[in-house]
């Protein structure tokens, strides 16, 4: 549930002639419409999810244009002449507070990040919210792909986003988005999977104390679990499975509403892992056939703000010029050449993933 909230805001042009990301404010219900696009989604020619172009807008700076509290997203796909197309062309979207740090790290926060097997979304708007400010800056990242043998030419996506107005009494509780990845702390997120079972994990302390609310995660295909635990108490907090018709063909992953116990409290004194768990069928190597990240909705306690960003942390402005993608790689690569040079320049639109 609202595995990441995010927002885009301002009808800012990216550069170019390439698509746009736009925001229109439908007030009368609550909703910030937001595309991108239009983008050109070559065909697939690959077999078992292993190659097919993933397409990427160029990363955009924007502005919240009015105060408020997420609390709900839906997507669509559509082509140039309006037909709706398969919701598989979303890879995911990720929106970024570089004001802000992340609660395992001290990255920009991750505001928001949906994939396909998030699928639409709600939570009770008059009990809990994710608070965006007038003028606030978040960064765009968005990644497309067309896993199937057929070609779509002027696709947009479209976000429908719901808030409540800042002016009003209600949501009761803030909430703040997190996660947490197997591939932290920096650099690209995918990882080869190797034939066979096979299993990634990451460890940290959370900056402040408070309850994680809800909890989901993101996986690619032959993924078997992804596990949320607390290390010093020994203690399994959440596990989910992925949702499909068979190992190679991921529709969804099981989700957990701990607000419905009231949460689960979380304590900086504490350390707590992800791990991710595949069992690859196939006799080679899937080229970044992994990913496993679990992300959600987080409580603070009592009066604790949210943390801010400290920008002139090394891991942060390492983070900070790979999601912008001035640097890409893995983590040791990315250190290496940020130590070395600064880069300058604009990333392909079309990678190979």
């Amino acid at each position: 549930m609202l595995l990441l909230l995010g927002f885009l805001a301002g009808a800012v042009p990216l550069q170019g002639q390439g698509p746009t990301i736009q925001l229109r404010d439908d007030e009368a219900r609550n909703v910030f419409l937001v595309t991108v696009g239009p983008l050109e989604m070559p065909a697939s020619h690959g077999a078992d999810h292993e190659s097919h172009a993933g397409v990427f807008p160029p990363v955009t700076s924007v502005q919240v244009p009015r105060a408020s509290y997420l609390y709900g997203f839906d997507y669509e796909v559509r082509d140039g002449a309006g037909r709706l197309l398969p919701r598989d062309l979303l890879h995911h979207v990720n929106i970024a507070d570089p004001t802000h740090r992340e609660l395992f790290l001290p990255i920009a926060h991750r505001v928001f990040a949906i994939g396909r097997e998030t699928g639409a979304q709600s939570m009770p708007r008059m009990l809990l919210g994710h608070p965006l400010t007038e003028g606030q800056e978040l960064l765009v990242s968005a990644m497309m792909h067309n896993p199937t043998h057929e070609s779509y030419a002027g696709v947009t996506l479209t976000l429908l986003l719901k808030y409540v107005p800042a002016s009003r009494p209600w949501p009761l509780f803030r909430v703040y988005t997190w996660q947490m990845d197997v591939a932290f702390p920096a650099g690209d997120k995918s990882f080869d999977l190797p034939p066979g079972p096979f299993s990634r994990s990451y460890e940290a302390r959370p900056s402040v104390p408070g309850r994680l609310m809800v909890i989901a995660g993101h996986l690619h295909p032959y993924a078997t679990s992804i596990r949320f635990e607390d290390v010093t108490a020994g203690k399994l907090i959440w596990e989910g499975k992925p949702i499909g018709r068979s190992a190679g063909e991921l529709e969804g992953v099981t989700m957990g509403r701990l607000y419905r116990k009231l949460g689960v409290k979380i304590e900086p004194d504490h350390t707590y892992r992800v791990t991710v768990s595949y069992d690859n069928p196939t006799d080679r190597v899937i080229p970044d056939g992994g990913m496993g990240v679990v992300g959600g909705l987080f409580l603070p306690a009592g009066d604790v703000e949210w943390p801010a960003a400290d920008p002139t942390d090394e891991l942060y402005r390492l983070d900070l010029m790979h999601y912008r993608r001035e640097l890409t790689g893995k983590y040791a690569d990315l250190l290496a050449a940020f130590k070395g040079s600064t880069v300058d320049g604009e990333s392909p639109v079309t990678h190979r993933h």
